[in-house]
């Protein structure tokens, strides 16, 4: 929970462009109010450690806003588990981070899946969080005890990084010092043992402030295969993941401010059977340069440097069949926006961003039965991305309306594969053409406050995504289904349209509800084309209308928070993907529910418990291995104890729902069961 008794009295709060105060300060809230910003005395040092304000036509778009409070009391205690609450948000598998693998955790949004590539575009701290090579978020890299909270929009985007937002941006937040004590810690064991530990120190001056953190999980895990298919060589799910970082913001000038952020994390797993071990890592460095005077300006450059590895074990001999030793992996990348003062009427954006992700695998396939050395493979290659944008928001009284314009070159280039035999003798070797093309994308929409507590929005949009170099170059296996790469897959194009109503009936009420159409065109997913045998290859499209319904209740000590997502998501195929056409995209429910009731019973003390449900999924295109639905119920208490102290208690999957997670010819992967933590915290 926040520091301050009155979470309407920070400073940087007031100054934020969408305030949780201003929406109702419930703890998932639609962004549908744009505060007026304080001015402060101009004796007043204001350090906010953020980018430039949201501007008001932003909220034109679907909107969802989640506060910190609900971001630190999750079940899990984890990153992907706060998203869940947004209607629409998934990842490819209902896995979280302690026991999928990490190529597997891509994010997106209003079921515009197809494959484990991140369709939503994720930002910490306006910097990309996306794999170079995979696209995969590393959520285990990020503890939401460090955010203040998420900024949720749905839809394709054309402003900065909008390229990559194909479904919808994700801006993850980190906090400010001034909502946390000088020293904050907490460490938690559940009923296996597994332990959860994590410390931060936050000192201020009067012109800045740093924020150093570290967390640590470790844990047996628990058995994701069931009862009935456990083998000699079946092992519990555990794994270990670290990560450290710090945050320096120091005010330069009058309104100028620096932002510096460094990040180092590795994260270990094993899954299923003894020896099918997992691992990424990573070091991220930013340098941000903000500006809030006359002429507004936000500058960003960033560099990421990543690695994964995976062993593939046999599920009929359990030997290593495939060690992906080494996929080393980098990306850089800026942007520059600016915004020159253009009246009051108006907030003009213009800018540039650039991206470049560049990787390499190694990997040595092995025979299942002898074990022996059969052949190894190597490929990569290199993407870029240099974008140039102008967006302009026009308030006139009641309506306000927003447009945005993007085009970008792209480059996808130095694509190679080459395999070797057991001798080192080279048996294919293909270097790829380079390719390159401009793409325009576009976004608009109109926001009409029709009264106090009525606002219309209609928006419309296009963007796209280019292919990962894991789609491009990097083959696959989970045993026994083998899934190729594909050098010549094109781009993703989304274009959309959505027609939404914002409802604030009474004080503490919220209302949101969006009805949308998306259609991805040369939609990239893994298709069929054998007997456990896939290629990634480009659909005709994928279509999804749906509806979302979000709604938000504070009544003092009471909060309940709820989120709906319903949607048709169909295949349009033809040719080899004639006989996709008309099924539903691969991991995508039809139906997705999630609702939390939080009591505030004493001061500092919070009960809440958060009910989700899950409509029947299919593992593959073919519909022929569905992931029955789901219904869960977590819990999370916090009671304090003396000064800053709290007991914490947890619980995930209360009721120990059989959760599938895998699905392949009846062999099969479990979600987390029933699983209590206990522990302490100081300074939340």
């Amino acid at each position: 929970m926040a520091q301050d008794d009155d979470p309407c009295a920070s400073l940087s709060e007031e100054l934020a462009a969408l305030d949780d105060c201003a929406l109702g300060q419930g703890r998932q809230a639609s962004a549908q109010d744009t505060p007026v910003p304080v001015i402060p005395d101009q004796n007043t040092i204001v350090v906010l450690g953020q980018g430039l304000p949201r501007t008001e036509g932003a909220t034109a778009y679907s909107t969802v806003v989640i506060d910190r409070e609900a971001i630190t009391s999750t079940g899990s205690g984890r990153l992907e588990d706060a998203l869940a609450n947004v209607a629409g948000f998934q990842q490819f598998r209902r896995s979280d981070s302690r026991s999928s693998n990490p190529s597997a955790q891509g994010a997106t949004l209003r079921a515009l899946g197809g494959n484990a590539s991140s369709r939503a575009l994720v930002l910490l701290d306006g910097v990309p969080m996306g794999d170079p090579f995979f696209g995969y978020i590393p959520f285990s890299a990020i503890d939401p005890s460090r955010l203040s909270r998420i900024v949720v929009t749905r839809g394709g985007g054309s402003g900065p990084f909008g390229a990559g937002a194909l479904a919808g941006t994700i801006e993850l937040e980190s906090v400010s010092a001034d909502q946390l004590e000088p020293f904050n810690a907490y460490g938690l064991v559940d009923n296996r043992g597994d332990t959860e530990l994590a410390a931060s120190g936050a000192p201020q001056w009067q012109s800045g402030y740093a924020v150093v953190h570290g967390r640590w999980d470790r844990g047996d895990g628990f058995y994701t295969t069931p009862v009935d298919q456990r083998v000699a060589a079946t092992t519990r799910a555990n794994y270990e993941s670290w990560s450290v970082g710090g945050r320096l913001v120091q005010q330069v000038g009058d309104g100028l401010e620096v932002q510096a952020r460094v990040l180092a994390f590795e994260d270990n797993r094993t899954l299923r059977f003894v020896g099918a071990d997992n691992s990424i890592e990573g070091q991220d460095v930013s340098l941000r340069l903000v500006s809030r005077g006359p002429w507004q300006l936000d500058a960003l450059a960033y560099g990421q440097w990543r690695n994964f590895t995976n062993v593939v074990i046999s599920s009929t001999t359990f030997n290593r069949t495939l060690d992906q030793r080494d996929t080393p992996a980098e990306g850089q990348g800026g942007k520059i926006e600016l915004r020159p003062p253009v009246g009051d009427a108006h907030t003009l954006r213009l800018g540039t961003d650039y991206r470049r992700s560049a990787g390499d695998l190694a990997e040595d396939a092995y025979n299942a039965s002898t074990g022996a050395l059969t052949q190894s493979r190597y490929a990569g290659g290199e993407n870029t991305q240099l974008g140039l944008f102008v967006e302009d928001d026009w308030a006139l009284g009641p309506v306000t309306l927003t447009g945005g314009l993007r085009a970008d070159r792209y480059t996808i280039r130095q694509g190679y594969f080459r395999r070797e035999n057991a001798a080192g003798t080279v048996i294919e070797d293909n270097v790829y053409p380079n390719r390159s093309d401009w793409q325009a994308s576009w976004r608009g929409g109109v926001l009409v406050q029709a009264s106090q507590a009525v606002t219309l929005r209609a928006a419309a949009y296009s963007s796209f995504r280019l292919p990962t170099l894991n789609e491009l170059y990097r083959p696959f296996v989970v045993f026994p289904v083998t899934t190729q790469a594909n050098a010549a897959l094109l781009p993703e194009r989304l274009r959309g349209w959505e027609l939404g109503v914002d409802l604030a009936p009474a004080p503490g009420i919220a209302l949101q509800a969006t009805w949308f159409d998306n259609r991805v065109k040369d939609a990239i997913a893994n298709v069929t084309i054998g007997t456990n045998l896939r290629e990634r290859r480009n659909l005709d499209a994928i279509d999804a209308q749906g509806l979302e319904l979000t709604g938000s209740a504070d009544l003092g000590a009471l909060r309940l928070d709820a989120s709906l997502s319903l949607v048709d998501a169909e295949v349009r195929g033809s040719g080899f993907a004639a006989v996709l056409d008309g099924n539903r995209p691969a991991q995508t429910p039809s139906f997705a529910a999630s609702s939390t009731l939080a009591w505030d019973f004493m001061e500092g003390g919070t009960l809440s418990a958060t009910l989700r449900h899950v409509a029947r999924q299919f593992e593959g295109d073919l519909e022929d291995d569905a992931l029955p639905a789901a219904t869960t119920l977590d819990l999370f208490g916090s009671v304090p104890l003396v000064s800053r102290l709290s007991l914490v208690a947890r619980v995930e999957n209360l009721f120990d729902e059989a959760v599938i997670t895998r699905n392949q010819g009846g062999s099969m992967d479990l979600g987390a069961p029933r699983t209590v933590w206990l522990g302490l915290r100081w300074g939340y």
